[in-house]
């Protein structure tokens, strides 16, 4: 199938890439520096350098590639952990998760395409009632996570009524190589990238339109839909 990857160099993306390269899609991988459009060509993907808020170029790009999947892996965060920077980026990656979302979704329909494939978070729930399964509302009123949850919430909102067949993929709080915890899960729930970057391949083919809790099977979220429906694995890791 005809894919774009937008944000084919993040933590996720990263890891997406060579999976789906490998299952023989033909894949379009956006990023915002020549350096990693090269590594994108080197893994046998089209890259396009692309900055998500300019309207426009993102249309051009979509209607280029002619995808009939769309996967947003797309955030803003800082590559090494620091509290700071990170603090200081919540609201920029809240405005990729409205603002592009909205860029992204309205050129993925000029360009035709049938499904998307979005990441979300499963980290939004608020405290009791474990394992939380995918209808529990997010706390809207977290006074830690204010920006990102209610900038998620506008995310799924627009993808849930864009049209499009969606799957949205609630991740956990990413470990393994690339992320902000290498050697492991520092809190629940917990995901390993790689079991991420697998099921959003999955997610290409399998799975009706809805939203999915993608975590490690931890006590957090209830992960039993995906599993069913996904042939979810939180075991999954590449070799």
């Amino acid at each position: 199938m005809r894919i774009f990857l937008a944000g084919a160099a993040g933590a996720i993306g990263r890891r997406l890439l060579p999976l789906l390269v490998r299952a023989g899609h033909d894949v379009t991988g956006t990023t915002r520096s020549a350096a990693s459009a090269r590594e994108i060509e080197r893994a046998g993907a089209r890259a396009a350098i692309l900055d998500v808020y300019d309207a426009p170029a993102v249309t051009a790009a979509v209607a280029a590639a002619q995808p009939e999947i769309l996967i947003h892996q797309l955030t803003d965060l800082p590559r090494q952990f620091d509290e700071a920077k990170i603090a200081q980026s919540y609201p920029h990656n809240a405005r990729i998760r409205t603002e592009g979302t909205r860029n992204l979704i309205a050129a993925a329909k000029a360009a035709g395409v049938r499904r998307l494939i979005v990441q979300s978070i499963a980290f939004a729930y608020a405290p009791g009632g474990e394992p939380h399964p995918e209808t529990d509302p997010f706390n809207l009123a977290d006074p830690v996570r204010a920006v990102t949850v209610r900038g998620t919430a506008d995310m799924e909102q627009q993808v849930a009524t864009c049209g499009i067949d969606a799957v949205l993929l609630r991740y956990g709080l990413l470990y393994g190589p690339g992320t902000w915890s290498p050697q492991g899960p520092a809190r629940t729930p917990a995901l390993h990238v790689d079991a991420a970057a697998q099921t959003a391949l999955l997610a290409v083919t399998l799975g009706r339109p809805g939203i999915y809790n993608i975590a490690d099977d931890d006590g957090a979220v209830s992960i039993a839909k995906a599993v069913a429906e996904l042939g979810f694995d939180p075991h999954f890791r590449l070799t």
